[in-house]
């Protein structure tokens, strides 16, 4: 079953291994983790040649979004246990590092002060007076 489009951040779980066709066209796949407490792994498969040289360059651990179709199947297992497939047809994959500032974040190692913004629960009675709420 095919789903809407989908955008998902995660880390390559496992690295990507390139296929051809018959027709002799590139197909790429990779698992990645988009879980941040316990492991979702997320298949990405890519067809397009354009994507190859990305998903080429891509390791064990390195953090990616990709973007595509959502795809869920259903597999039978040895038991006869039904398993859930989740997989993403890809359209576009981005590696994501801190360096070029997308996404992941980055160490400050200059000499500027860091600001730090108080709690919500620290702040939230300066915001609105009590006798200032309509209801």
């Amino acid at each position: 079953m095919a789903l809407a489009k989908a955008v998902v951040t995660g880390s390559v779980y496992r690295a990507p291994e390139k296929r051809f066709t018959q027709n002799n066209v590139p197909v790429s796949s990779f698992v990645i983790n988009i879980g941040d407490r316990e492991e979702m792994l997320l298949r990405v498969i890519a067809k397009r040649t354009s994507l190859d040289e990305v998903v080429s360059s891509l390791g064990k651990d390195d953090r990616v979004l990709v973007e595509g179709r959502l795809q869920i199947t259903t597999v039978k297992n040895e038991s006869g246990n039904e398993r859930r497939i989740f997989e993403i047809d890809a359209n576009t994959v981005e590696p994501i590092s801190a360096a070029t500032g997308t996404g992941a974040a980055s160490v400050n190692t200059s000499n500027e002060e860091i600001v730090k913004f108080p709690k919500e629960e620290e702040f939230a009675d300066e915001l609105i007076g009590e006798d200032e709420i309509p209801f």
